[in-house]
C-alpha cells in the first residue's frame, strides 16, 4: 500500500498532485499507455477526501437540462464505466460493484411533475433513454416508495458504483503497474523557470519534473507559485451524508427527488444525501444536516424512519468559479496540466478524465471534448469567460 518516504529528492517524468480517484485514474491511464516514471503525491491518505465521501452516482441524465458540452462529457464517461470496472477487477481483484439497475427521479407536486415532464421530453427528443412512470408504476419498481409519489422518471443507463471500492481497486492497480505513491506528501509550491515547470516543493522535499498534473481537488488553489491556480479559484463546498442499515436491501435503484437522493448498497447499507454548504474546510457533521437529510429520506421512503442510523460523514466538493471542471494543458506555463474542479462529478468523470489527460501527455494532443473546460478560460488575457453550462448546477451532488 502507499508508503511514507524520507527521500531528499525525486525525479519523475510526470508528477500528479492529488491521490483521489481522479489522480489515481490518470496515473493508471499513463502507465497503461507506456509512461515509465509516474509519481502521485497525496497530502494525507490516498482516496480519503472527496473520493471517500462521495455517493458514487453515475447519473448525467438525472440532472441535465440540455445536451451541452458538460452533458456530453459526462455521458461519455458514464458509458466508459462498464469496461473501466471490468478492467479494474482484472488488474486489482476488487469488484467495484458497478450497479446497472438504473436511477429513478420521483415527483411529489405539480411543480415536480412539470419539471420532470420537461426533462423527459427534451431527452426523449434528443434520443436518450428515459421512461415516464406514474406513481403506481414507480411503486411497482420500488415498493417502499411513499404513497405521495405521483410520478417518476426512470433512467436505465444512469448507474452507480461503490466509490470506496473504486479507491481500493485503483490503489492496487497503480501499485501493480509500478506507479510511485507517496502519502503524507503535501505540494506546497510549483517551481517555475522561464514559464515552464521545473519541479514541486513538497513537505517531504523537492521533486524534479518537467510535467505536473494538478488533481488536488478542493486544495488545488492552495498550491503556491501559479497565478492561474488562484484565478481558477477552486473552493471547498461541504456535503454531508448519512448511512442507514437496511437489511434486507430495501431499494434496487438510486432514487432522486428535488431535495436529495437515496443510494442502496449491495451489503444492505442505504446512503442518503446531501447538503451543499460553503463552510471552508470544516468537516464537521451537524445536527441540522442530519435532521434535514433524514426528513428528505423519509419523504421518499417512509420506512427510513425506523432504520438505524449507523454512520455519517462530510466531504469537500472542489468547485471552480464557474462550477465546471478544469481539464487540459495550460498555455501560460509549459508542462502544467489541470485535472481539477470536478465539483459534484469526480467519480462520474474519472474514466474520461484519465483517458483525456493521458492523451494530452503522451500524444501531445488536446481532445476536442475538453475544449470547453480549458484552464485558459481563467487567464488574465481572456477578455470574456464562457458562462457556466447548464449541467454544472444543482442543489445536490451527483457524487455526494
Amino acid at each position: 500500500m502507499p508508503h511514507k518516504s524520507s527521500y531528499s529528492k525525486y525525479t519523475a517524468a510526470v508528477v500528479i498532485i492529488g491521490g483521489g480517484v481522479i489522480g489515481l485514474t490518470i496515473a493508471r491511464a499513463l502507465k497503461r499507455r507506456g509512461m515509465c516514471d509516474v509519481i502521485v503525491i497525496e497530502k494525507g491518505e490516498f482516496g480519503r477526501e472527496a473520493s471517500w465521501a462521495a455517493g458514487g452516482i453515475l447519473a448525467p441524465q438525472v440532472e441535465a437540462d440540455a445536451a451541452d458540452d458538460f452533458f456530453r462529457l459526462a455521458c461519455k464517461s458514464r458509458d466508459l464505466y462498464p469496461q473501466f470496472a471490468a478492467e479494474l477487477k482484472v488488474e486489482s481483484g476488487v469488484d467495484v460493484e458497478l450497479d446497472t439497475n438504473g436511477t429513478l427521479y420521483v415527483g411529489f407536486s405539480n411543480q415536480d411533475e412539470a419539471d420532470l415532464l420537461d426533462r423527459f421530453e427534451w431527452q426523449r427528443n434528443e434520443g436518450f433513454t428515459v421512461e415516464w412512470l406514474d406513481g403506481d408504476a414507480a411503486r411497482q419498481l420500488e415498493p417502499c416508495l411513499s404513497d405521495k409519489v405521483r410520478c417518476a422518471l426512470l433512467f436505465p443507463k444512469d448507474y452507480q458504483v461503490d466509490n470506496r471500492k473504486l479507491v481500493q481497486a485503483l490503489l492496487i492497480a497503480n501499485e501493480r503497474l509500478g506507479v510511485r505513491l507517496l502519502s503524507d506528501c503535501e505540494a506546497r509550491s510549483l517551481k517555475i523557470e522561464n514559464n515552464a515547470i521545473a519541479g514541486i516543493n513538497t513537505s517531504q522535499g523537492f521533486i524534479s519534473t518537467n510535467m505536473v498534473v494538478v488533481a488536488a481537488g478542493a486544495w488545488s488553489s492552495r498550491i503556491e507559485s501559479s497565478k492561474q491556480l488562484k484565478h481558477i479559484g477552486v473552493e471547498p463546498v461541504r456535503g454531508q451524508m448519512l448511512c442507514f442499515e437496511a437489511k434486507p436491501q430495501l431499494a434496487r435503484h438510486v432514487i432522486y427527488s428535488s431535495r436529495g437522493y437515496l443510494i442502496p448498497r449491495h451489503d444492505g447499507r442505504l446512503l442518503a444525501g446531501s447538503t451543499t454548504e460553503h463552510a471552508g474546510f470544516d468537516k464537521r457533521v451537524t445536527k441540522e444536516a442530519i435532521a434535514a437529510i433524514k426528513e428528505m429520506a423519509v419523504e421518499i421512503f417512509p420506512v427510513v424512519q425506523s432504520l438505524p442510523l449507523i454512520d455519517s460523514w462530510a466531504g469537500f466538493r472542489p468547485k471552480p468559479k464557474d462550477g465546471l471542471p478544469v481539464l487540459g494543458r495550460s498555455n501560460e506555463i509549459e508542462g502544467l496540466i489541470y485535472a481539477t474542479g470536478h465539483y459534484r462529478n469526480g467519480i462520474l468523470l474519472a474514466p474520461v478524465t484519465g483517458d483525456s489527460i493521458a492523451e494530452i501527455i503522451i500524444e501531445a494532443a488536446q481532445p476536442s471534448l475538453l475544449t470547453a473546460f480549458s484552464p485558459d478560460r481563467f487567464s488574465e488575457k481572456t477578455a470574456e469567460r464562457p458562462p457556466a453550462l447548464a449541467n454544472a448546477r444543482g442543489s445536490d451532488a451527483t457524487d455526494f
